[in-house]
């Protein structure tokens, strides 16, 4: 058998094989939907799609106003902004930390980041909101970016610490060749390269701080959740508006992945330069 034929072989079978991944997806999709329908109609549940837009935005005088689902969205959105800059604050100085010479503070990350990852997100949320908060005279808002970042920057935490572990070593001996301090190799040296090895799981802790921002509900913070169940209590419609909100979560979490993996790609790889 030539080469040209098994070339051509190769390519017919990756062919068909995308063509059955295809019919396999769109399968799944009919049989959910199926599911869903199914149930529905099990329930003599009354569609009612025709009254969602009302709840995402309106249109008067030819101004745009938003609608409480999307007044939600921009306060998840501003939650988990503020979540995410404290969440990198906290896991960078937890991960320096660990790996500094201070005994004390290698034993407070590391205290920190058991204690934060063994535990409850929800119980975190209830402590925080309930005992932390009233001492330090913190809104609800507050208390919950607070909250979120303690818990998402646990995580952070070990994510950076394994980044800069990743530097190869030869880029600290290049540091200290020169002169540089250790601050100095870990601001000019390690850091700017364990960037691009930690983007790709610090991307999932931000998806994952988006969903988990979504606990908050239960503290009357007005994000998307609270916002859907809120409409759910006054018009009953339960399917529509869950279903709604989960596209409105799924829309900023795949934004945010595409954005980070078109950044990711225009970094430099860690000790080539480009």
């Amino acid at each position: 058998m030539s080469i040209t034929t098994i070339h051509r072989l190769c390519r017919r079978r990756r062919r068909w094989r995308r063509v059955f991944d295809t019919l396999a997806f769109l399968a799944v999709l009919l049989g959910l939907s199926w599911l869903i329908v199914e149930g529905a109609g099990a329930l003599h549940y009354n569609w009612q799609w025709y009254r969602i837009p009302q709840y995402l935005y309106r249109i008067e005088d030819g101004a745009f106003y938003p609608g409480p689902l999307l007044y939600g969205m921009g306060v998840t959105l501003e939650l988990t902004g503020w979540s995410l800059l404290l969440t990198v604050f906290f896991g960078l100085t937890a991960a320096l930390l660990q790996r500094s010479t201070s005994w004390a503070g290698h034993a407070a990350a590391r205290l920190y980041v058991e204690i934060v990852r063994n535990t409850p997100m929800l119980v975190q949320l209830y402590l925080v909101y309930f005992i932390l908060a009233p001492i330090l005279d913190l809104d609800r808002f507050v208390a919950a970016v607070l909250a979120l970042a303690l818990f998402e920057g646990a995580f952070a935490a070990e994510i950076f610490r394994a980044g800069i572990e990743a530097v190869p070593r030869g880029q600290w001996e290049a540091g200290r060749a020169l002169g540089l301090s250790s601050h100095a190799i870990h601001r000019f040296v390690i850091l700017p390269q364990a960037i691009r090895l930690v983007l790709p799981p610090l991307t999932g802790l931000a998806v994952s701080l988006i969903k988990h921002s979504a606990l908050v509900s239960v503290i009357a913070v007005a994000d998307l959740t609270t916002e859907g169940r809120n409409l759910i209590a006054d018009t009953f419609m339960t399917f529509e508006l869950w279903f709604t909100v989960a596209a409105l979560y799924l829309a900023l979490t795949t934004s945010l992945s595409l954005v980070v993996n078109w950044l990711e790609r225009r970094l430099p790889s860690p000790g080539t330069g480009h």
